[in-house]
C-alpha cells in the first residue's frame, strides 16, 4: 500500500496541467492548439515567455513536490520511494488524466524529480542542456541529450544502483521516447529553433 499511495498521490500531482491552465486562464486560448501543441514550458513561452517562466517553475515543483514528500514520510527507503515518486510524476505530466492522457513531455517535471533523487546528474544534466541549446538552438536536443545522460550519469555520480536507479533510467527514457517527433524532425532538419517572442 505505501508504494501504491506514493504513486498514485505523485501521479496526481505530476498531472496537474499548468501550462494547459495559466494559458487558458490569462489568454483564453488552449495551448495544444497552438504552436507544437504541447503544454509545456517551451510551447507556452512562445505564446508568452511570462507565462512560459511561470510554467517552468511550476512544472518543476510539481517533481520535485512529491519527491520531498515521499523520502520525509519513509526515511528508512528514502531513495525508492523518492525515486518512485519522481518516476510517477513524470507519468503523471506526460500522461494527465485530465486531458485524456495527452501531456507534455516531462523534462521540467523531472528536472524538479531528479533535484533530490541525482543532484549531482542533475548539475551535470543542466550543463549539457545549457551547452547544446547555445551552441544549436535547439531546446528538444538539450532535452533529449541530457535525459540520455542520466543513466550513466546517476549511477556513476550519485551511486544509484537496484530499483531505484531503474525507476529514474525509465523516467529519463521515457522523456526521451516522448521527444521521437523531435528526434524526427531534428533527422530531417525541420526542427523549428528556439526564439522567444514577446509577451
Amino acid at each position: 500500500m505505501p508504494y501504491l499511495l506514493t504513486a498514485a498521490l505523485a501521479y496526481l500531482a505530476g498531472s496537474i496541467p499548468f501550462g494547459f491552465l495559466l494559458v487558458r486562464i490569462f489568454r483564453g486560448t488552449d495551448i495544444r492548439q497552438t504552436g507544437s501543441g504541447n503544454i509545456g514550458a517551451t510551447n507556452v513561452s512562445r505564446t508568452s515567455p511570462k507565462l512560459g517562466i511561470l510554467t517552468l517553475l511550476l512544472d518543476t515543483a510539481k517533481g520535485l513536490a512529491p519527491v520531498v514528500i515521499a523520502r520525509a514520510l519513509h526515511t528508512d527507503h528514502a531513495i525508492l520511494f523518492g525515486a518512485l515518486a519522481g518516476l510517477s510524476a513524470v507519468l503523471g505530466h506526460m500522461f494527465p488524466i485530465w486531458l485524456a492522457f495527452r501531456g507534455g513531455k516531462g523534462v521540467a517535471t523531472g528536472l524538479g524529480a531528479f533535484i533530490c533523487v541525482a543532484p549531482k546528474s542533475l548539475l551535470v544534466m543542466v550543463g549539457i542542456f545549457i551547452a547544446i541549446v547555445a551552441a544549436f538552438r535547439f531546446i528538444s536536443l538539450g532535452s533529449i541529450l541530457a535525459s540520455l545522460a542520466l543513466p550513466l550519469l546517476a549511477w556513476k555520480l550519485d551511486h544509484l544502483a537496484g530499483t531505484p536507479w531503474l525507476l529514474t533510467s525509465i523516467a529519463a527514457l521515457l522523456i526521451v521516447i516522448k521527444h521521437r517527433k523531435n528526434i524526427r524532425r531534428l533527422l530531417s532538419g525541420t526542427e523549428s529553433r528556439f526564439t522567444l517572442r514577446r509577451g
